[in-house]
């Protein structure tokens, strides 16, 4: 079909033509496009040229990428942690109880047994007594039993030699006085027989009796304690005089005061009569005894002869008695 051309009138105005609008696009343009939810639910696969050239990160970087400095460790999951921290903390537990226990095992063997809680024995009786020290010799003066020492003399102070009193005892005042040093009388006080004492007292004479030291005391429980230290000049003279006027094979030849009837401690351990520098003889008051019954022990060691007696109404204990007579030996070896 033609065109038709429509007759213009001149009369009428010509309208100004309108500005010409931006050309819209044509609908069938506006729906041209692939739909969004296309695209979405496939994705076209990129081509395998256009993968990013960072590796990732699970793949080895060939040896000519690897950095100078060490890479950072991976960082651990949480199972590797929990285990991490069970591992420290077990490890941490197990130091503690190593130092704990080297520290126990040092403590250990600075203690003695009845200080550690189930390992203490039961109180057997024994009395605290002071740390037993030797007094200082004279310069010059050799110990006692030292090879250059043949006459076996005890050169330190006699006094000194005496046991100290243990703990909770009441000194005797009778055997304090004069500085430690005993009459000969004080001594001869502790034998029944009044002959005794006298031809006792002939025989010290005639030995050449240098010295008496003496101490004593009472416990709260009643227990008396008397030591006498008597110094001759030479060891050889004293064990004369121990053998030929103290003790005898099964009781002693002059009984003490208090004492009928006294026969060899049974009770007293054997392997402490005699230590090579010291003999001990022990006796002990038999039954039916009086008021109260004595134990007495001579103890010979060099040129000293030592009389250790302890009494106690009921009965004298057997412990407090031979620990006695042990640290008296051992203060004179």
């Amino acid at each position: 079909m033609s065109e038709q051309q429509i007759p213009v009138d001149p009369a009428l105005p010509v309208p100004e033509p309108e500005p010409l609008a931006e050309p819209q696009p044509e609908p069938e343009l506006l729906a041209e496009p692939q739909p969004e939810p296309e695209l979405l639910a496939e994705p076209v696969p990129e081509p395998e040229a256009a993968t990013p050239t960072e590796p990732p990160a699970s793949a080895e970087p060939p040896a000519s990428a690897m950095p100078a400095e060490p890479t950072e460790p991976p960082v651990p999951t949480v199972k590797d942690r929990r285990v991490l921290r069970a591992v420290l903390r077990w490890t941490a537990a197990l130091a503690v109880f190593v130092v704990a226990g080297a520290s126990t095992a040092y403590g250990i063997t600075r203690m003695e047994r009845t200080d550690l809680p189930g390992l203490a024995t039961r109180p057997d009786g024994r009395w605290v007594y002071p740390r037993i020290v030797h007094p200082p010799l004279p310069a010059g003066r050799p110990a006692p039993f030292a090879d250059r020492n043949a006459a076996n003399i005890h050169y330190a102070d006699l006094r000194k030699l005496v046991l100290p009193a243990p703990k909770g005892a009441k000194a005797d005042p009778a055997l304090a006085g004069d500085h430690g040093w005993a009459k000969p009388t004080v001594f001869l006080a502790e034998y029944a027989s009044k002959d005794d004492q006298d031809a006792l007292q002939g025989e010290l004479t005639d030995h050449g009796l240098r010295h008496i030291a003496a101490r004593g005391w009472t416990m709260p429980d009643g227990t008396r304690t008397r030591i006498y230290l008597l110094q001759f000049g030479t060891g050889l003279i004293a064990g004369e005089v121990q053998q030929d006027e103290f003790t005898g094979y099964n009781d002693p030849r002059l009984a003490l005061r208090g004492a009928a009837a006294n026969a060899m401690d049974e009770s007293y351990p054997t392997d402490a009569t005699a230590d090579g520098n010291a003999l001990v003889e022990e006796y002990a008051e038999k039954q039916p005894y009086g008021a109260e019954q004595v134990r007495q022990a001579y103890i010979s060691s060099g040129d000293v002869i030592a009389l250790v007696v302890q009494s106690r109404p009921g009965g004298a204990k057997e412990i407090p008695f031979q620990q006695t007579v042990v640290l008296q030996q051992q203060l004179l070896g």
